[in-house]
């Protein structure tokens, strides 16, 4: 159990900011990084030798995706009387966080395997046979759904659009 902690303690920072980019709400963030350390406690007897960190990750990119899953097929419902005022009133922000926000949205209008790669590689400082590890796919693929990532969000920042879109004529 020590051994457990001793790698695992170290490492809950990064999955709360990978979490955090992923759900984009602190709260649901915050249940992500407990179910995923709730779910390596009870299967810690059933990991693999290798990255401890990249299991980690595998663990937090699974539940993610089926908690999008699973919102999608239920969708977002709230009573207005649970409202509380924060989310109903939103505070002045300035300049920083303009910035954030406004990377942050064009982060989220990445395709989510572009998302996913440009995190855990870019935020994550993850190798790409990790990240591999964790999405479950290729490194060639990590490779070029980064390369996509990087260029695509740079299109984003610079306020151009991607460069393989062909605008359509109306036909008579």
């Amino acid at each position: 159990m020590k051994d457990m902690l001793v790698q695992v303690e170290p490492l809950i920072p990064a999955l709360r900011r990978y979490a955090r980019a992923l759900m984009r709400d602190r709260a649901a963030a915050d249940d992500l990084v407990q179910d995923c350390l709730e779910r390596a406690v009870s299967r810690w007897h059933q990991r693999r030798d290798g990255s401890v960190r990249a299991w980690l990750f595998t663990i937090l990119h699974n539940l993610a995706i089926t908690q999008f899953r699973q919102a999608t097929a239920r969708g977002r419902h709230m009573p207005i009387d649970d409202a509380g005022e924060h989310e109903l009133v939103s505070a002045a922000a300035q300049e920083r966080g303009l910035i954030y926000r406004d990377v942050l949205s064009k982060l989220a209008r990445l395709p989510e395997e572009q998302r996913a790669v440009l995190l855990l590689v870019a935020v994550e400082d993850l190798s790409y046979a990790d990240a591999a590890k964790v999405l479950g796919v290729p490194v060639g693929t990590v490779m070029s759904r980064l390369s996509r990532a990087r260029e695509r969000l740079q299109q984003e920042m610079d306020g151009a659009g991607p460069r393989n879109v062909v605008a359509l004529r109306s036909l008579k």
